[in-house]
């Protein structure tokens, strides 16, 4: 079978993630907490054979993406396709916020509903389109090997979606972690998923104040 193996990683943790702020495409940089979680997950990938790395150019992407590029010696390659769903004028608010001054369109994006999209934002189905075409361009150059995505929660959770037949208004059931290891295989037909979640390089550490 001609197959690409895909391991798929969100960004570190930021500040705005622990607010509940939502920061679809504004450049929000890792806090001390997700530094050390790329250093981790950048050695935990240092033995894996990996062609390439592609990552969302935004920052906390990125950045990740270097600390995994650093240990790995494999080529990184910024892509725009993978940045988070754009939020339009929701972006910068909290879920608290949103709630209180836009109730309406809040229950809507909380409904999940696919064709809406966020003042100047981004639908669900504008947002699988971007993500399944972006993957199918880049897995087609890697087809026998591996390559890496580091991207955000959104597209962390398109990528699960599509992999196991998800619709998008399904409730969510699976875990998006911060710099947690996640592995798909792709081929022509389409993605399925190998493994999700791991976030034992995680837990078998502890954060002190020389890791950051």
């Amino acid at each position: 079978m001609l197959a690409t193996r895909i391991i798929a990683i969100r960004h570190g943790e930021t500040a705005w993630n622990v607010d509940t702020r939502l920061q679809g495409h504004l450049d929000i940089s890792l806090n001390p907490k997700g530094i050390w979680q790329a250093q981790q997950v950048a050695r935990a990938l240092a033995d894996e054979p990996i062609d390439a790395i592609y990552a969302s150019d935004l920052l906390r992407a990125w950045h990740t993406a270097s600390a995994i590029a650093q240990t790995t010696a494999a080529p990184l390659v910024a892509n725009r396709n993978l940045r988070e769903r754009c939020f339009g004028s929701f972006e910068g608010k909290t879920h608290a916020e949103l709630e209180s001054h836009w109730p309406e369109e809040a229950l809507r994006w909380r409904k999940r509903e696919p064709d809406w999209a966020p003042p100047e934002g981004e639908s669900l189905l504008a947002l699988r389109e971007r993500i399944s075409g972006t993957v199918d361009a880049l897995a087609a150059q890697h087809v026998g090997g591996q390559m890496v995505l580091v991207a955000h929660g959104g597209v962390l959770d398109m990528l699960y979606r599509l992999a196991t037949g998800q619709e998008l208004q399904a409730p969510r059931s699976w875990h998006l972690g911060n710099a947690a290891i996640n592995r798909l295989l792709w081929t022509a037909q389409g993605l399925t998923l190998v493994g999700w979640g791991d976030t034992r390089h995680l837990e078998e550490a502890t954060l002190d104040e020389g890791s950051a």
